[in-house]
C-alpha cells in the first residue's frame, strides 16, 4: 500500500518500445502499407475482370437505422428478406444469382418497409440484364452502388406573418399547459372525492 501524501504513480511501462531487463521490445512496423495498398487494388481489378460483365456490388435493401435516435434515418442493408423476395416474385437461390443480396435473419416489422423494398426490388428487375453464357456483345461493368438512396432536398417554405401569429404568445402557452398537466392529477382526484360524498 502507498504511505503519504504522494503522486500516483502512472508511469507508462506497458509501452512496447519500453527499455527492459530483456533488451528493447520490438515495434511494430508498417513499411509494408504501400505495397499492401496495391496489392489489395490489383485483387479489386482481378476479381472485377473475372466476374465481368456483372457488377461488383449487389443490390442492397432499404432499411431504418437502430435505435429511437438514429430510427429517422434510413441507409442501405446487408440483404432482403424472404417475405421480401417472394412478394417480388423472385426465389432466394435466384435472386442470389443475378446481384441481389438475401438476409435470411432480418424480418419485416413494418408493411411500409416491405412495400419500399419490394417497390425497389421490381424496379431492379425492369432494369435487369440476363446475358448467356457466352454473349456476343457485353455491356461496360456497372461500378460503385447500384440503386443508391437518393436524399430529399430540404426545403423553407415561407408564409405570411399574420395578426393571429403576433398575438400568440407561446412561452405563455407552454407555461399555463406545463401547470395544467402538474395539477391535472389532483384535480381528478378532487372530482373522485366528489362523487364518493
Amino acid at each position: 500500500m502507498v504511505k503519504h501524501n504522494n503522486v500516483i504513480p502512472n508511469r507508462h511501462f506497458h509501452k512496447k518500445y519500453c527499455q527492459s531487463s530483456r533488451g528493447p521490445l520490438k515495434v511494430r512496423i508498417s513499411l509494408n502499407q504501400a505495397t499492401r495498398k496495391k496489392a489489395r487494388r490489383l485483387r479489386r481489378a482481378a476479381k472485377a475482370a473475372a466476374i465481368a460483365p456483372r457488377p461488383m456490388q449487389k443490390l442492397r435493401p432499404v432499411v431504418h437505422c437502430q435505435t429511437q435516435r438514429y430510427s429517422a434515418k434510413v441507409r442501405l442493408g446487408r440483404g432482403f428478406t424472404i417475405e421480401e423476395l417472394k412478394a417480388a416474385g423472385l426465389e432466394p437461390g435466384y435472386a442470389q444469382t443475378v446481384g441481389i443480396a438475401v438476409d435470411k435473419r432480418r424480418t419485416n416489422r413494418s408493411e411500409e418497409s416491405l412495400q419500399a423494398n419490394v417497390a425497389r426490388l421490381q424496379d431492379y428487375k425492369k432494369k435487369l440484364v440476363v446475358l448467356g453464357s457466352q454473349p456476343e456483345e457485353a455491356p461496360s461493368q456497372l461500378t460503385g452502388v447500384i440503386m443508391p438512396l437518393v436524399k430529399p432536398k430540404k426545403t423553407i417554405e415561407m408564409q405570411e406573418v399574420t395578426a393571429d401569429m403576433k398575438e400568440f404568445k407561446a412561452f405563455t402557452t407552454i407555461r399555463v399547459a406545463r401547470q395544467e398537466t402538474k395539477v391535472a392529477g389532483y384535480r381528478v382526484s378532487v372530482e373522485n372525492r366528489k362523487k364518493k360524498d
